[in-house]
């Protein structure tokens, strides 16, 4: 079966390799040079890097048996673009979709001066309004493609931690980030290295996507909390779809 997957995440990665292992021929689509890297090498299966234009995604698809979506579940345009495409293509469409992760007990919703409080917000810029009447330093962990929702802001109090990659660096100075406030690393991360961070930078507010498990998500949410940090979660779109083991017995069946 000739199988193209959209990924860039780690289940993106893990569910070609079975894929590749299993005889299919599997077409790997990443954004970038880092998704490149992360996805690796490996007999039966082909790397394509950029971004896809609908055009190109036509084109990607053309003589495929299955398009599985293993995009980031905040990439939520990639997946709208994708479900139209194989629509209009009648190609079959799965979304692989990511487990959001889990919060800790005894955690309260509000803005106030409590350790460990919560705050939800449903994107960069009502996170940004939510910090505006705030004081102390914020980390933001939300990666490098919105920091513009933050201008508003006094950039000394702002500390992105965004990928090691030149162009997470080029939308930091763009955005007039100090290059001492910009933490550029790979993650997930453990929850003794966020606390550490959290410590080293003196954060007050800490800022995340729910990237579940595979992202950290879990550790970053302790490690404010057990450092007293505020946490602003900006939640995720809405979404459907299934988990890697449906997707896998699906495919095992020939997709009915």
């Amino acid at each position: 079966m000739k199988i193209t997957v959209f990924s860039g995440t780690t289940e993106g990665r893990i569910v070609s390799c079975i894929l590749a292992e299993e005889g299919h021929e599997v077409t790997v689509s990443v954004v970038s040079g880092y998704g490149r890297e992360t996805q690796g090498t490996m007999p039966g299966i082909r790397v394509l890097t950029g971004p896809k234009l609908p055009g190109e995604v036509r084109r990607l698809l053309a003589g495929q048996d299955l398009l599985i979506d293993a995009t980031h579940p905040y990439a939520a345009h990639i997946t709208e673009t994708l479900r139209q495409v194989t629509k209009e293509l009648g190609i079959p469409y799965r979304r692989l979709l990511r487990p959001a992760g889990k919060l800790p007990e005894g955690l309260s919703e509000g803005m106030g001066e409590e350790a460990g409080e919560i705050c939800f917000a449903g994107s960069a810029a009502e996170a940004a309004a939510l910090l505006n009447g705030t004081e102390g330093n914020i980390l933001l962990t939300t990666g490098s493609k919105e920091l513009h929702a933050y201008r508003g802001i006094p950039r000394e109090r702002l500390m992105v931690r965004v990928l090691p990659s030149g162009k997470a660096l080029e939308s930091c100075e763009r955005e007039n980030i100090p290059h001492r406030n910009i933490i550029a690393m790979q993650g997930p991360f453990r929850e003794e290295l966020n606390r550490a961070l959290i410590h080293q930078f003196q954060i007050r507010w800490l800022v995340t996507k729910d990237g579940g498990s595979a992202g950290g998500f879990e550790e970053k949410i302790r490690a404010a909390r057990s450092s007293g940090c505020g946490i602003i979660v900006i939640r995720r779109p809405e979404d459907r779809g299934l988990s890697m083991e449906s997707i896998l017995k699906e495919v095992r069946k020939g997709i009915e």
